[in-house]
């Protein structure tokens, strides 16, 4: 028998389907809608502290996650070092995330268009031009913000230090 804990996090991994119903529930609540995407392959202290920052600018935190096929198209055959499930389930068990929802796209353009962010969060590794997604939050009225880098926390470093 699965835990609370467990069964609580199973639940904010969403499909499509089901994140449209929920949104639909935050809006009528009046919750600021904050969206970040990315890899999350090795959960790391600056995917910690800046999931954190980006959870505090609204009332509820979604992450569009990259599935293992588009992980590996991003970053090579070796990659990702964790699978989507784990990936997913590590992510929901924070907190501060409200929904996990994987897309296998190159980029989450078609979720944030879905989603339709109040704020759409990215890490200080990007400039607002190369953000997927970032137009289309301020056609709607949306803001992007990007959060300064934390240096020295990233999952690259971590797999070339267990390389030698």
């Amino acid at each position: 028998m699965m835990n609370l804990y467990m069964q609580s996090a199973r639940r904010k991994i969403l499909q499509k389907e089901d994140l449209v119903r929920m949104l639909t529930i935050w809006r009528f609540k009046e919750h600021r809608i904050v969206f970040t995407n990315g890899c999350f392959d090795i959960l790391h202290r600056g995917h910690l502290e800046y999931l954190s920052e980006a959870a505090s600018l609204g009332d509820v935190l979604i992450i569009g996650m990259n599935s293992d096929s588009s992980v590996r198209n991003l970053k090579g055959n070796n990659r990702p070092v964790q699978d989507e499930e784990t990936r997913a389930l590590a992510l929901a068990m924070l907190p501060m995330v409200k929904a996990v929802v994987m897309f296998s796209e190159p980029t989450p353009e078609e979720l944030i268009r879905l989603v339709k962010p109040d704020i759409l969060v990215k890490g200080g590794d990007y400039r607002e031009e190369e953000i997927a997604g970032a137009e289309t939050v301020r056609q709607s009225g949306g803001q992007v913000v990007i959060l300064p880098f934390i240096k020295g926390h990233s999952t690259s470093k971590i797999i070339d230090k267990l390389r030698g």
